[in-house]
């Protein structure tokens, strides 16, 4: 028998701040988790095999007209992330012309990626999808793309690459925040488990409350399960965000409209919000 809600879970740390106090307990059989890297629960998602859950801002614009975005959860970063990263074997400006290899786990980094040396550098490149080993990536390219703990993982094995941050890329030059992933749930889901799903999402923010105020648990948990020390773990934790505000909002919008001037959509999209109780706006980029 099908659940009443199936509920994507990004396979990385990055959004376990949501997770982390969830209290599954409370809705018994109502609720299904579904736990998958980001391009495959984009696809999922757009297939109707899941309800609702943290798909690719990217993947969200694709489907703008089927979703609605629950309000204020994300994960953003206004600056560094530290789990989106571009190792290449020479620096940056000297990659015009270049092979890049992508993951094929993203879609909103493989994008901004693009964004940044078509629109910012100016550059040509060469672009191939690949399972994310960053060995074999690097083997006939001369970059390499990886997001999350994979991206993580090959920082803390070290090495003589340039690394650079995509995050810490998008603030430079824009001066804004970028969101990756935001919560989104399919609007036919809004009518018939409306009421279920506000209960749902006050337990993530809840969760996001909790675990904001108290960090502690959650950095215990991920040194525990993923290594690495504490010290970075919750550094890592404080420079993401999971709030999706105006500072969010703006920061999304604008990363459409250059992905719409690029040819990567084919508008610029917009973000429709929903919230306990049914209040729906729609959010459009003002400056």
């Amino acid at each position: 028998m099908q659940k009443s809600l199936r509920i994507g879970q990004i396979l990385y740390t990055n959004v376990l701040p949501v997770y982390f106090y969830f209290q599954q307990e409370r809705f018994e059989d109502q609720i299904e988790f579904i736990r998958q890297v980001p391009a495959t629960l984009n696809q999922a998602m757009a297939r109707g095999e899941i309800d609702l859950g943290p798909i690719s801002s990217f993947s969200y614009a694709e489907h703008a007209s089927r979703y609605v975005a629950l309000a204020d959860l994300s994960v953003s970063a206004n600056g560094r992330v530290g789990s989106l990263f571009l190792f290449s074997k020479k620096p940056i400006e000297q990659l015009n012309g270049a092979k890049i290899a992508l993951t094929n786990t993203s879609a909103t980094t493989v994008n901004l990626l693009k964004i940044i040396l078509s629109k910012f550098y100016d550059y040509e490149i060469s672009y191939v999808t690949q399972e994310p080993i960053l060995a074999d990536m690097l083997r006939e390219a001369d970059a390499a793309l990886l997001i999350g703990d994979d991206a993580i993982q090959a920082v803390r094995r070290g090495g003589d690459l340039h690394v650079y941050d995509l995050g810490e890329l998008w603030h430079q030059f824009t001066g804004y925040s970028m969101t990756f992933a935001i919560w989104a749930v399919r609007k036919e889901v809004l009518a018939e488990q409306s009421e279920l799903l506000a209960e749902v999402h006050n337990s993530f923010l809840a969760s996001k409350r909790k675990t904001r105020e108290n960090p502690a648990p959650l950095i215990d948990y991920v040194h525990t399960h993923f290594g690495g020390d504490k010290q970075e773990w919750a550094q890592y934790f404080q420079g993401l965000q999971h709030d999706f505000g105006d500072v969010q909002r703006i920061g999304l919008l604008y990363y459409y409209r250059c992905a719409a001037e690029l040819g990567l959509l084919p508008a610029p999209a917009t973000v429709d919000l929903w919230q306990a109780g049914g209040r729906q706006t729609n959010t459009t980029l003002t400056r």
